[in-house]
């Protein structure tokens, strides 16, 4: 078994190499937290609950010897609903396309079913070198992380296939991060890159905007909503008469749960917690944006949205 760590670098040859890796695992697996640190902004959201990711956000990482674009999917999980469903699909459709699968098992977490469920998926896949990416080292000891390195390679073996690497990282610590593009991009085919210079993700404004928004509304709730919070951007249009060196975005969202009864907990006693989830992510959206926002959230119901297909393609999935 062959566990990088920095020391062991060899000396890149000249090509230019450009594709796409995405990186998978259960939810919760620092998926989200890695395309992050990677790219060096904020593209995907994080939580610390399960199953926040729902659109693939593509991180592109610019190298002088490669582009490197990141798909991160939504974690592939035992679905109960449409939703459930379809994320899967989302998924398996993704694993079919790229060019390299990063798979994200935490330091801090023994191997469940749920990373056999995805590792027997995985190892199904001929085409796509797969490269196992230990997270969260920076929460565990050297003992524990040793023993997690061993399980990982027996996981791989066990199912008949071998790790084109084992790489242990810390996103949140930046530890190995480098590293780990480093040792992604020999795995990419040789071609000119497939984005502008500048490009962080090719996501419309207007995803990124709603992801947001979602992420704020989702600190701090009871543990029943992570899944029953969709937000939709209805409009994003400059203020009319304003001064070109002063100008305002006015944004005008909503955001969706499943029942009457989820209401309040979103909008908080006397709107307090609406009004915080509008502070925390307009500060999000003006820095992603670079201009100024007002923002304008509405909550509303959509009845069981998850389980209506209807509703799931006006929301966007």
């Amino acid at each position: 078994m062959s566990v990088r760590t920095q020391s062991s670098e060899e000396p890149a040859e000249a090509v230019h190499r450009a594709g796409f890796a995405c990186f998978v695992g259960r939810p919760n697996a620092g998926k989200s937290t890695l395309t992050n640190a990677l790219v060096g902004q904020k593209v995907a959201i994080t939580s610390n609950r399960p199953q926040t990711t729902r659109h693939t956000v593509r991180g592109i990482v610019h190298r002088e010897d490669a582009q490197l674009i990141l798909v991160d999917t939504p974690g592939l999980h035992k679905p109960r609903t449409l939703l459930g469903e379809r994320l899967n699909d989302v998924v398996r459709t993704t694993w079919a396309e790229v060019d390299v699968i990063g798979f994200c098992l935490p330091a801090n977490e023994k191997l469940g079913p749920g990373d056999r469920f995805i590792a027997k998926e995985l190892a199904g896949i001929r085409k796509a070198p797969k490269v196992a990416i230990v997270t969260k080292t920076d929460l565990v000891d050297s003992k524990t992380l040793a023993e997690q390195l061993i399980a990982v390679d027996q996981l791989g073996k066990e199912l008949g296939f071998t790790w084109a690497e084992i790489v242990p990282v810390s996103a949140t610590a930046n530890q190995q991060v480098d590293l780990l593009a480093d040792l992604l991009t020999p795995l990419l085919p040789e071609g000119p890159a497939l984005y502008p210079e500048g490009d962080l993700t090719d996501e419309p404004e207007q995803v990124m905007v709603a992801e947001l928004i979602r992420e704020a509304a989702l600190e701090g709730v009871r543990d029943e909503l992570p899944h029953s919070i969709a937000v939709v951007v209805e409009e994003m249009l400059p203020r009319e008469d304003r001064p070109a060196d002063k100008p305002l975005l006015d944004i005008h969202a909503n955001v969706y749960i499943e029942r009457p009864s989820q209401k309040g907990i979103i909008i908080g006693p006397k709107g307090k917690r609406l009004k915080d989830v509008g502070i925390k992510s307009r500060k999000q959206i003006e820095a992603l944006l670079g201009t100024p926002v007002f923002l304008d959230l509405h909550v509303k119901v959509a009845k069981d949205w998850q389980r209506d297909p209807k509703q799931l393609r006006r929301l966007g999935f």
